[in-house]
């Protein structure tokens, strides 16, 4: 566990509950100084004399234009939770009005909490999943709406609801997602998985210009995202507001913003996060950064602000932000793009680092400003900047101190779209009347975690795909013995992140390796879209491949989105404290834990797949047990891409706790990667990466000693490989974090990134590491210590190739 102190607020900041507590200096100061500078906002109240009374100008109603979730039969269920338990609600049917007069506070928050969830006090939990569901409409809040752990508010994207705010609004934001009810965030803010928001207008405008007012609160971790969303807040002169506020964690996605207005569009501390398609409009400051490791900027757009993006938390002497990478973005009638506190002297050798590839700017006059001025001169008129850094390269040799141009990625045609790389959101399919959805439980799946639903599944997946329909798993479990196909054409959309769980003998013989879920079969075509889903094992299941992506997708690539595998750590799944606990003093190998073969699988068959806010976790902890204990459960590979073909966008992703690597590439071409993120499994060297899994050679399986720890990323006989931010982290040595403490060495793991003296085109922006004495290996070499790289917790190097 990871602790912060501050004089207001206590910090938890977990990996893995439980665990020896880890206290990072350069973290906790980050986190402090920026609570301590933005109390206001934390314990935020409204002006004495104002009072929450709502404007009394009834709005015009809306004309709602019809959006098929909110008409569809709602049957979906918790298969572990409370009998009855019920996953959907419409925030209309607690009492809510939305007709902007009404106060519709407590009708929300009631709607949130109902059936018992995990809220206040509660560390988390899976069992009590929720859809919070708003119809079109004004909804006037006087006080916070408090999501509840694994909830999703999910608004009407044909009409898209408006929260707003009371002139007398107190609290700290209109949606607070982890409530200081106490002087400690109510969810340590790296265990806060499975939760949405999409489709809403979050309106600050009546609360007076000077308040501390905040759009969101949104401390999280990974499997968490944002979407859809337009932040209205006071552009007026002397305005306090902030539109999305993040402390700490370890994320995460979100994409689809638009900020409109306010000192700060956002103001973020938190390990690592990938954004796109993000607006920032008439703000102070676009975006604040008060701390990072690593930050992925994709199509971002900032206009008429006065600063675009500021990085210089803490200055030269004890700078907090780590890294960003922004590309394929857009700058205008902006003063300054971004300061920063970097000097190739400040304390932290490489924080601070920079790449920018593929930006233009418009009347930027000053692009990048450091401590001492200019470091990049912009334009009146404009430009579009190819390639700039600031930080350590490695080309391969290194390190070299680079601040300045140099020559952008060579990105392949395939990857593109115009001259950015391709992207594309998740479909919400709101221009489909219902008449175009099957439902699997109206078609006789039970997915109540106990009946076999494998027959029934596999029927109405054939149905739906043959049909054009798109299959609606309702919430549920939904159990399966033998493999599930997805053909070509399918749209699966889960509910609350449906669950696919396998179980029995079939996948339990590592001798011969079984698919969960196999997406079309070996040399055929098609496209396929995939979102809001989970996939699981349940029990012993060592020979489980709970992806296998076959399929080669030409034209408009196949899709996931918001679908994740997790492997133990919640009930159900017979690997959680009770079956699964930590073995320090042992190295025997609990045959009962080891859950899986391999994660996903993406075969050399397969093309064209692109993949957005993707987790792939085998459980470090129980999410179920109210201390969070760790765990030790055994899964042989993460993700695995050995497409010959390649042609593949993996966004957002995260790949932990795996056996023999994280990420391997192998035998492919044609990927990006933006902000990839990869822990090792904490049990490791005890025992060390050779067991349970015996290296098979088809699988391109690395050959592991009994004292190796599992690779981050590896690549072999690739090419054309470009990763835009990675944050590969070994925190941990046989459950002890003193491998990674600051000053300790390093010493969790002797390397962490491999690549093989065959790979060419391998470009990596914003490499992160966190316990590896080595952080890039080439042939077996090292080519870059961390001591040379030091930063502010990790080690960094801007800019790699080989």
């Amino acid at each position: 566990m990871r602790v912060f102190a501050h004089s207001l607020v206590l910090l938890p900041y977990i990996l893995g509950s439980s665990a020896e507590q880890l206290v990072i200096p350069q973290v906790q100061a980050a986190v402090q100084l920026m609570l301590s500078n933005l109390t206001n906002y934390v314990h935020y109240k409204a002006p004495p004399g104002i009072h929450p009374v709502p404007n009394l100008a009834v709005p015009a109603p809306q004309a709602a234009t019809p959006y098929w979730y909110e008409t569809i039969t709602h049957q979906g269920g918790s298969a572990f939770g409370p009998s009855g338990y019920v996953v959907y609600r419409n925030v209309k049917t607690y009492g809510a009005k939305g007709d902007g007069v009404t106060d519709d506070t407590a009708a929300i928050n009631a709607a949130i909490s109902a059936g018992g969830r995990c809220g206040e006090g509660c560390a988390s939990s899976t069992t009590t999943p929720a859809v919070v569901y708003f119809p079109a409409g004004t909804y006037s809040i006087s006080s916070p709406i408090n999501p509840a752990y694994y909830t999703q508010l999910i608004g009407n994207p044909n009409s898209v609801p408006t929260i707003k705010a009371t002139a007398g609004f107190g609290g700290f934001a209109l949606i607070d997602a982890d409530p200081y009810y106490t002087s400690n965030l109510n969810w340590g803010s790296t265990n806060v998985f499975y939760r949405q928001i999409r489709n809403f207008i979050i309106d600050t405008t009546n609360m007076p210009v000077s308040s501390a007012a905040t759009g969101i609160h949104w401390p999280t971790a990974q499997a968490t995202s944002l979407q859809n969303i337009v932040f209205k807040l006071s552009a007026a002169s002397g305005t306090q507001h902030i539109g999305l506020f993040i402390e700490s964690g370890s994320a995460g996605f979100m994409t689809d913003l638009v900020f409109n207005g306010g000192l700060k569009g956002a103001a973020f501390g938190n390990q690592q996060f990938t954004m796109r398609n993000m607006t920032f409009n008439n703000a102070v400051t676009a975006i604040s950064h008060f701390w990072d490791w690593g930050w992925t900027y994709k199509g971002i757009t900032i206009n008429n602000c006065g600063t675009g993006i500021s990085i210089n938390a803490g200055g030269t002497s004890s700078p907090e932000v780590g890294s960003i990478t922004l590309f394929d973005s857009t700058i205008t009638n902006t003063p300054i793009g971004i300061t920063t506190a970097y000097t190739p002297s400040s304390s932290g050798d490489t924080a601070g680092s920079v790449i920018l590839e593929n930006v233009f700017i418009q009347n930027v006059p000053t692009m990048v400003q450091g401590p001492s001025g200019t470091t990049l001169v912009g334009t009146t008129g404009s430009t579009t900047i190819a390639a700039w850094g600031q930080g350590h390269e490695y080309t391969p040799s290194g390190p070299t101190s680079l601040q300045g141009t140099f020559t952008a990625n060579s990105r392949p045609g395939v990857l593109l779209s115009g001259s950015s790389y391709y992207q594309r959101s998740k479909p919400q399919y709101n221009t489909l009347p219902l008449s175009s959805f099957q439902s699997t439980k109206s078609s006789g799946a039970a997915g109540n975690g106990v009946t076999d639903d494998t027959y029934a599944l596999q029927q109405v997946i054939n149905n739906a795909a043959t049909a054009g329909a798109v299959l609606f798993w309702d919430a549920g479990t939904y159990k399966v013995t033998s493999t599930l196909t997805m053909p070509p054409g399918s749209k699966w959309v889960g509910e609350s992140y449906s669950v696919i769980m396998s179980s029995g003998s079939y996948f339990n013989n590592m001798n011969s390796p079984q698919p969960v879920v196999k997406v079309g079969t070996a040399g055929q075509t098609g496209q396929v879209e995939w979102s809001d889903m989970i996939v699981s094992t349940q029990g012993a299941q060592a020979g489980a491949i709970l992806i296998e992506w076959n399929l080669a997708t030409s034209g408009t690539p196949s899709g996931m989105w918001d679908v994740h595998a997790r492997i133990g750590g919640f009930t159900g799944s017979s690997l959680s404290i009770a079956n699964c606990p930590t073995t320090p003093n042992s190295a025997t190998v609990n045959t009962n834990c080891i859950a899986g073969y391999m994660t996903m699988y993406i075969t050399a068959s397969a093309a064209g797949l692109y993949m957005e806010n993707v987790w792939l976790w085998t459980a470090d902890h129980d999410i179920d047990d109210q201390s969070n204990r760790q765990l030790t459960i055994y899964n042989g590979r993460g993700l695995y891409i050995a497409s010959t073909a390649g042609t593949f966008w993996l966004v957002g992703t995260a790949v932990e706790h795996h056996t023999l690597y994280q990420y391997q590439l192998a035998n492919t071409k044609n990927i990006f990667m933006g902000q990839i993120q990869t822990e090792t499994p904490y049990y490791q060297p005890n025992p060390g990466a050779n067991v349970p899994f015996p290296a098979v050679a088809s699988l391109n399986d690395p050959v592991m000693t009994s004292t190796q720890d599992a690779w981050g990323l590896r690549l072999l006989k690739s090419t054309a490989i470009y990763v835009y931010g990675a944050g590969l982290y070994s925190f941990f040595n046989n459950y002890s974090t003193a491998c990674s403490a600051v000053g300790a060495g390093e010493n969790c793991q002797a390397a962490i990134f491999s690549v093989d003296s065959t790979a060419t085109g391998v470009s990596v922006y914003n490499l992160n590491t966190v316990g590896a004495n080595s952080m890039v290996q080439i042939g077996g070499t090292s080519y870059a210590s961390y001591a040379q790289n030091i930063n502010v917790f990790p080690d960094t190097i801007v800019l790699f190739r080989s």
